[in-house]
């Protein structure tokens, strides 16, 4: 595709908007969108929007946003959203993830109203069961249905869910309750279970939860535990008072594992004492897991001697010889593990955050950052100032306690700062990300740099992206970094291979590029075919197949023959 191809349709494209071709001015643009020139057709969305065409409206708003400039695409939205059911879905989605739910909520029904736009009736839905509507939700997903229509029956089918499963609890603790049956009220909200996964997407849904684990805890001990576990999970910072009386009060109920858990919640709050007190009195009533949380928090404190006397109520378990070979190499003066927290630094570090230190605020996050992200709630307050201040390492992680929380829309923002400070592993999200929406000339500019940061795997994507435009000058550093400092047990080292070895065809190094294709042929569908959606067409046209790569490699060879 040549620069004069380019401009002709982006000319023709602004002409379109400017004659109310409505139909042509969206082929022309699709021309960019499908032809992945989204760069080049940037400056022509901007003409066509101010000659008023919508298509224009709705195809800048996307890259725009996508692109980190969410400000813009709301503005491109908004302009015409009152007229095209698309642009109101756009502003109806971007409102939702800002948490302005009721302007979302107008401008989602808006669309579907105003267009039938049956993506604004799903979101709608959702927005509805997120307040604690789902039966209100299904029943407005399933009226006035068409022909069609059949993608809101999997939404409606899980709202209805919800109401299963909480009108069973709740009546079945109705029973328990008039019996007064303490053992019944526990069985029954461990059904709850059900929508664990459920709560963070549709917070509404975890009140009313909440209200039944509530009330079973009024009659079961051990059903209050669940109901701790679902406040610390779930809640503000401040209900964790309740949960530590929730736990006591199971615990002397004799629920064994209750202080256990109790110990854990107090770990990853920074609460050593309290956190030890609990450990052992889960110890008293045997649980051995505290037997192992002991262990770690005495050697995290230096407190070898107890360390060593929990870890060797293990016997010969292998993870526990391992921890107690650790104490022998510290008490001999070795390092410290990189990743293991030195809890001696927790109070001061916490003294320093509380008298405004943004940067102390992470590092006491960070040394309690190690529990999977289940403690993601309670440490976003004290990283995000460091995050704000400029700290690309808080906003990374940052970025991975909001992905716990599956709030996407505030991971992808803080995953946008921590790379823009410089962190590869963001950038690679970014790249990612770029990927989702087809924006590949934006996704090949953060492989690059996250490849100019030391990351292999994006110096392979970067060459990729580069070999799939036909730059395969540009991609033979990239992709040589990626092979040459590899090694066997990279997970992309076969599709390194393929590219690589594409681009040194193309470049006329056919000795090196037979073995690279070779190699990457035998490997080919098992290392990399399958791990590709056989539905994404998209994905599947990025793919090269190293077998006709060596069918052309082959004619080449032929053709030199032949001049020879």
């Amino acid at each position: 595709m040549t620069t004069q191809d380019i401009q002709a349709r982006g000319e023709a494209l602004v002409a379109a908007a400017r004659d109310k071709d409505a139909k042509a001015a969206r082929r022309h643009s699709d021309f960019f969108v499908f032809g992945r020139h989204i760069d080049e057709g940037i400056p022509y969305w901007e003409r066509a929007v101010e000659a008023g065409d919508i298509w224009a409206h709705y195809t800048l708003a996307r890259y725009r946003k996508v692109r980190g400039d969410r400000d813009a695409a709301e503005a491109l939205y908004r302009a015409v959203a009152e007229f095209d059911a698309g642009c109101a879905y756009g502003l109806g989605v971007l409102l939702r993830e800002d948490d302005r739910n009721d302007e979302a909520a107008e401008w989602l029904r808006h669309g579907w109203e105003y267009g039938r736009h049956l993506d604004c009736k799903i979101e709608l839905g959702k927005l509805m069961a997120a307040e604690g509507r789902a039966a209100e939700a299904s029943a407005f997903l399933m009226s006035d249905v068409e022909l069609g229509d059949i993608a809101v029956f999997r939404w409606s089918k899980l709202f209805d869910s919800f109401e299963e499963v909480i009108a069973r609890v709740a009546a079945d603790l109705d029973t328990a309750e008039a019996d007064g049956d303490a053992e019944a009220a526990a069985k029954t909200v461990r059904g709850l279970f059900e929508l664990k996964e459920d709560f963070v997407d549709y917070p509404g849904i975890g009140a009313r939860v909440g209200e039944l684990y509530r009330r079973a805890s009024g009659i079961s001990a051990e059903a209050g535990m669940y109901y701790a576990i679902f406040l610390t999970d779930t809640g503000r910072e401040e209900c964790f008072p309740e949960a530590i009386e929730l736990f006591l009060r199971a615990r002397e109920a004799g629920v064994a594992q209750a202080a256990t858990l109790l110990g854990n919640k107090f770990e990853q709050r920074g609460h050593l004492a309290e956190a030890e007190r609990a450990h052992l009195l889960a110890v008293e009533a045997g649980e051995e897991a505290s037997q192992w949380n002991l262990g770690m928090l005495c050697l995290r404190l230096g407190r070898y001697d107890e360390a060593e006397h929990w870890f060797g109520q293990f016997g010969e378990d292998p993870e526990a010889v391992q921890q107690l070979a650790r104490i022998a190499a510290l008490r001999e003066g070795g390092p410290r593990a990189a990743d293991e927290p030195d809890f001696l630094l927790l109070a001061g570090a916490r003294e320093r955050a509380e008298a405004g230190d943004a940067e102390a605020g992470y590092e006491y996050a960070d040394m309690l950052n190690d529990w999977g992200g289940k403690n993601a709630r309670y440490l976003l307050p004290w990283m995000e100032p460091a995050a704000r201040a400029g700290n690309s390492d808080a906003a990374y992680d940052v970025a991975q306690l909001y992905t716990r929380l599956r709030r996407f829309t505030d991971r992808d923002k803080w995953h946008r700062a921590a790379a823009e400070g410089g962190d590869r592993h963001s950038c690679h999200h970014m790249g990612w990300l770029s990927d989702q929406h087809r924006d590949y000339q934006e996704s090949e500019r953060w492989y690059v740099r996250a490849a100019g940061l030391g990351s292999r795997l994006d110096a392979m994507l970067a060459g990729k992206s580069m070999v799939v435009r036909g730059a395969y000058a540009e991609a033979e550093p990239y992709l040589r970094t990626a092979w040459e400092e590899g090694d066997e047990n990279d997970a992309f080292r076969t599709e390194t291979a393929g590219y690589y070895g594409t681009a040194l065809r193309h470049l006329g190094r056919l000795a090196e590029a037979m073995d690279l294709l070779t190699a990457a042929d035998e490997r080919w569908y098992e290392d990399v075919r399958r791990r590709y959606n056989t539905d994404d067409l998209d994905v599947l046209a990025r793919l090269i197949d190293p077998e006709k790569e060596l069918e052309a490699l082959d004619e080449q060879l032929d053709a030199e023959l032949d001049e020879e």
